[in-house]
């Protein structure tokens, strides 16, 4: 008798068990994988940014068993809403000044847990080789919006073109503390600065208003250097701020950080665009 209730017992156990392994493969692991897939915000991009995702997004499957979603945006005011209502997880589109001035703006806490690249801007000219030819009264056109017309000034300041006021962070015009050519800073929209050069004797023009334009950036007369100036104008990848700790999501951070993905920016942009992740800003 007590062991027919002894066997009894046993197969109950076994039953249990199955029921348990099967509830766990059948509910609690899909949740698990659902959890494991990662919806990042991006811009609509060129082609060259789909190949560097694609890449990022094998490392991430292959090594950190995340896969990757996408969602394409055509307006920068965009990502950061949709971070903010759920609709994705992550996004890769802004640099931090961008996002520290998004924050202020709309109340949010948006934060940085990874950086990814940083596009230099570049002064060009039709005249001139070098920075020194620019004559005294010179003018240069540099991008109206205030982003990038702050990075635009820090540029020429680190030309040694002019000066700026001591603790100035978002620089305009009114910031010039010396400008020792008597240059004449022409504002234009930043999709104009590239048309200006036939008129201008420089311009600072973004990368990519530079190559719809034809124009090589390498041809630059100055680039933008990896200093402590310029720190803010890396990309980066954005959460919100009670899920920067996320362990998937620094799975993604650290699949974008990679030799490999290096590798993918140089195939794609030369040095146009540049790896930020171990760079030294602090020069």
């Amino acid at each position: 008798m007590r062991r027919r209730k002894k066997k009894r017992t046993i197969i109950w156990l076994i039953v249990a068990l199955v029921i348990i392994i099967a509830g766990y493969f059948s509910f609690v692991r899909p949740q698990q994988q659902a959890k494991r897939t990662v919806t990042v915000g991006i811009m609509a991009g060129s082609k060259q940014d789909d190949r560097i995702w694609e890449s990022v997004s094998k490392t991430a499957k292959d090594k950190y068993n995340v896969t990757l979603k996408f969602k394409r945006f055509t307006d920068y005011n965009q990502p950061n809403k949709a971070l903010e209502n759920g609709d994705v997880d992550l996004n890769a589109f802004q640099h931090k000044l961008f996002l520290d001035t998004w924050n202020k703006a709309h109340k949010t806490d948006i934060v940085s847990v990874g950086d990814t690249f940083i596009t230099p801007i570049r002064l060009y000219s039709k005249q001139y080789k070098s920075v020194k030819d620019i004559p005294d009264g010179g003018t240069i056109a540099v991008p109206n919006d205030a982003s990038n017309e702050s990075r635009a000034l820090f540029a020429l300041k680190n030309a040694g073109l002019i000066q700026l006021k001591k603790g100035t962070k978002l620089a305009t015009v009114s910031s010039i503390s010396k400008n020792p050519k008597d240059l004449k800073i022409k504002e234009l929209a930043a999709d104009q600065t590239a048309r200006s050069l036939d008129n201008v004797d420089a311009a600072v023009i973004n990368t990519n208003y530079a190559q719809a334009a034809g124009i090589n950036y390498k041809s630059a007369i100055f680039v933008e250097p990896v200093n402590k100036d310029s720190k803010q104008w890396v990309n980066i990848i954005a959460a919100k701020k009670d899920e920067q700790n996320n362990k998937i999501y620094k799975d993604v951070v650290r699949a974008y950080q990679t030799e490999k993905t290096k590798q993918e920016i140089k195939k794609n942009y030369g040095t146009a665009e540049i790896p930020a992740w171990d760079l030294n800003f602090n020069k």
